[in-house]
């Protein structure tokens, strides 16, 4: 009886801690640990890293390639690129929500390349730093503002930061900038910020920005979007701050209407179509 007992007391704290939270259905023990989950590329792009050097990419942030557990757990609660990595212990896969016809192979989960023994192939990483959340982040918040690294001082050189948002089924996010330096160039090759409709960087282009004039407000197609920071090894700035809330969709043909009227924000110049 007494084991009884401390069984359902057990199982109890245990589904405690389960519950929704702006439509998402999670652990909160988890979720925290998720929090500390992101995605890193070289600075020369795509696939570029070895296992030592992805190893020294987490490291050099304080903290560690993440666990096959620790990436499945930030899957669970909506994090989802479309680019393999190297997790701990020399393994390779990537985090899939939602399949796509030219990522995850119609599947969901993590889709697993195993234990390579050739830790000289070269991939992205996937680090675990639950106290390191300023570069980068999932949001599931109806609403919030973040900021580059360090803002309002000068981000850093060599920055690559992701940041992904997902809302309920049905809403939309409208994104506004409330502040906006990045280095300028006029192919905005060095310092920029890009921004995807959809819950990764290949596909949704919306445009790449950079230099001090503030972009005009923008509104997703649909729940998700991406937005990815990189800076190059010279010359900073002072950065930015982005701000998002849902937009209902029967308020949304609404807040178009206000933001195209704002006339005081122009699109930069840097900006891109998609190729």
């Amino acid at each position: 009886m007494v084991v009884l007992i401390c069984l359902c007391a057990l199982l109890w704290e245990e589904v405690h801690g389960w519950g929704f939270k702006n439509g998402i259905f999670h652990n909160s023990i988890w979720l925290e640990q998720a929090a500390g989950v992101y995605h890193r590329e070289a600075r020369a792009g795509r696939y570029k890293l070895t296992y030592a050097e992805a190893k020294t990419v987490c490291e050099y942030e304080g903290g560690r390639l993440a666990t096959y557990k620790q990436l499945e757990a930030a899957r669970k609660i909506g994090f989802h690129v479309c680019a393999a990595g190297w997790m701990a212990k020399g393994r390779v896969g990537y985090p899939i929500v939602k399949p796509g016809p030219n990522c995850g192979f119609g599947k969901t989960g993590i889709i697993d390349y195993g234990i390579r023994l050739n830790r000289s192939e070269r991939w992205d990483a996937y680090c675990y730093n639950p106290h390191a959340k300023e570069c980068g982040g999932v949001f599931t918040e109806p609403k919030r503002i973040f900021k580059s690294p360090g803002f309002p001082n000068e981000y850093d050189d060599n920055q690559v930061c992701y940041w992904h948002i997902r809302l309920k089924y049905g809403q939309r996010i409208h994104l506004s900038f409330l502040d906006f330096d990045l280095e300028h160039d006029p192919g905005c090759l060095a310092d920029y910020v890009e921004i995807y409709d959809s819950y990764d960087d290949v596909h949704g282009f919306v445009g790449r920005y950079c230099g001090d004039e503030i972009p005009e407000d923008i509104i997703s197609t649909g729940n998700v979007m991406t937005l990815k920071f990189l800076s190059d090894a010279s010359v900073t700035a002072g950065g930015f701050q982005i701000k998002y809330v849902a937009v209902d969709p029967a308020s949304k043909s609404g807040q178009a209407k206000n933001s195209s009227t704002t006339g005081n924000k122009k699109f930069l110049a840097g900006r891109f179509s998609h190729l």
